[in-house]
């Protein structure tokens, strides 16, 4: 079965939901949104504090990846969402943009018109910030942004503590300087969640020339010589077909776009013959180029139960359910991880180098170490901002429901783990000033019998993570390694756009959710023809 549309958009995440609701402002283009996941119907994601139960479990694709050679082997634990909204439904709501010479660094790789004097207009046009305004902000976007309600005292004295390290205090990590200390603010409004889905879509749902299809794998983009003119689809067990008239434009990610680009026949011939795939255009860098923040936590346990842990048991729960459900404040309101820096490992680095993310809270994350039961913790997490290592992403099989073989490649590069290990020692001084002693009963990870170098490398191998922000698997630019062209169009075939975080040309500075939805924002002024 086959129905007509103008742009057929695969993949409901950050970019995915800011394309379908701006293209279906024009009530005569037909916009088809296809998501693999489901409505997001779940309270936890529309909780602030929920996105510590949601880094595992029904709402993401289950992903880990290939053992790690430069991190004992191990196979990490690969959030990825799997859910309307995409990583804005279930991330940290945490609102950093990067540093502006992220963006010149782009223009400079050959994405031209994506400098920072070129997209910061469409940063503006997507906030809606309750608090700030002015040069640096855009107060009546969709995108609701908010400062914390209400502090943890953990975090305030994480903040302090910063500052008695010589890190001094920033109060907008969004404004002319990045670098400091201070209290993140949130995608969230009225001390709710404001995902893409919630600012973007829900508005524009009840359009009639949108559709929105959830529950859908797409199976591949249907070509007609170098033209895409449609998507196969399988949902509830049925095959159906989405045309396009005008553009496919695949959403996706950083992971799921370019394994739809090689299902479709689009990516290294080498490797899409060895699966039996029928090459539609050879484009070398499809899955190459992956690069992620390796995050590296230290866990401290507290003398009293100041932090979010002491939610943990049931009656205290139950209290804070009751606190938002009636009052629409305490715990619940928080997003865990409520304070950060930008700071540097080399201080001859003309932009900070590390960033910083203080939880309120021990254990709130897969794969991340707590404190002894009964006790209550907090966490600091730090990475490396512009990582060397390149890793990839590639098919495990030519069947569209088989999970994609991802290899992020971590610590890889050398400078990657001695910048890594300049964070993890900076944490533990931060944690050792005066602030937060008033609070740390002791710091459990790493303990005392790491006191080397060597002794640092070795715990960055063996308890780094990823921090959610996979990127550049389909980048953008002019070289032999570019998927897209800066006007997100793919190389060598018509009808086809990517829009989300796998076109950046490389990692920026900061959490990637803002920066996404700017992409989509962009996208569709390029797609308009107003770009």
């Amino acid at each position: 079965m086959a129905q007509g549309f103008d742009y057929v958009i695969v993949g409901a995440g950050s970019a995915g939901c800011v394309l379908a609701a701006r293209l279906s402002e024009n009530p005569a283009a037909r916009v088809c949104l296809i998501e693999a996941g489901g409505k997001d119907s779940n309270p936890l994601i529309h909780m602030p504090v929920g996105f510590a139960k949601m880094t595992t479990g029904p709402l993401t694709w289950g992903l880990t990846t290939t053992p790690q050679r430069h991190a004992n082997g191990r196979e990490i634990p690969y959030a990825q969402a799997r859910v309307l909204g995409g990583g804005s439904s279930i991330n940290a709501e945490v609102f950093t943009r990067g540093h502006p010479g992220d963006y010149d660094g782009w223009a400079e790789q050959g994405a031209a018109g994506w400098g920072f004097a070129d997209i910061q207009r469409y940063f503006l046009r997507s906030e809606g910030n309750t608090v700030l305004s002015g040069d640096w902000h855009g107060i009546d976007g969709p995108l609701g942004v908010s400062n914390t309600p209400d502090p943890n005292p953990t975090t305030r004295a994480f903040v302090q503590s910063c500052q008695e390290r010589g890190i001094p205090f920033n109060p907008d990590f969004n404004g002319a300087v990045q670098e400091g200390a201070g209290i993140y603010q949130t995608t969230t409004r009225n001390k709710r969640r404001c995902s893409a889905a919630v600012g973007y879509l829900r508005p524009a749902l009840g359009r009639a020339n949108l559709t929105v299809v959830t529950g859908a794998l797409v199976l591949r983009i249907v070509f007609e010589g170098r033209r895409a003119v449609g998507v196969d689809y399988a949902r509830g067990g049925q095959r159906h077909t989405a045309r396009a008239d005008s553009e496919v434009i695949v959403t996706s990610g950083a992971i799921g776009s370019p394994k739809l680009m090689m299902l479709s026949g689009v990516g290294p011939a080498i490797q899409l013959q060895a699966h039996g795939i029928t090459v539609v255009q050879d484009l070398a860098g499809v899955g190459q180029n992956l690069t992620d923040h390796f995050g590296i936590d230290i866990v401290g346990e507290l003398k009293g139960h100041e932090s979010l842990d002491k939610y943990n048991k049931p009656h205290m729960a139950l209290w804070a359910g009751l606190q938002y459900a009636l009052f629409g404040s305490g715990p619940v309101t928080s997003n865990v991880v409520e304070g950060g820096a930008f700071w540097y490992a080399d201080r001859s680095a003309a932009k900070p180098d590390l960033q910083f993310h203080f939880l309120c809270g021990a254990g709130a994350e897969a794969g991340v170490p707590s404190v002894p039961k009964g006790s209550s913790g907090v966490t600091l997490n730090s990475y490396t901002l512009r990582p060397k290592s390149r890793g990839s992403v590639s098919l495990r099989s030519a069947d569209p429901a088989a999970m994609p073989l991802v290899d992020p490649n971590f610590l890889s590069d050398p400078d990657d783990l001695r910048i890594s290990v300049e964070g993890v020692k900076i944490s533990r001084e931060i944690f050792s000033q005066p602030s937060l002693q008033k609070y740390l009963r002791a710091i459990r990870f790493p303990d005392d019998s790491v006191k080397t170098q060597a002794d640092y490398e070795a715990y960055a191998r063996a308890y780094g993570r990823t921090s959610y922000h996979p990127v550049s698997t389909c980048k953008m630019g002019v070289d032999a390694m570019a998927v897209v062209d800066p006007a997100l169009r793919v190389h060598g075939l018509d009808g086809l756009r990517i829009c989300d975080s796998s076109v950046m040309p490389s990692l920026i500075g900061s959490n990637t959710n803002a920066a996404t939805i700017m992409i989509g924002e962009k996208a569709a002024d390029l797609i308009r023809g107003n770009g």
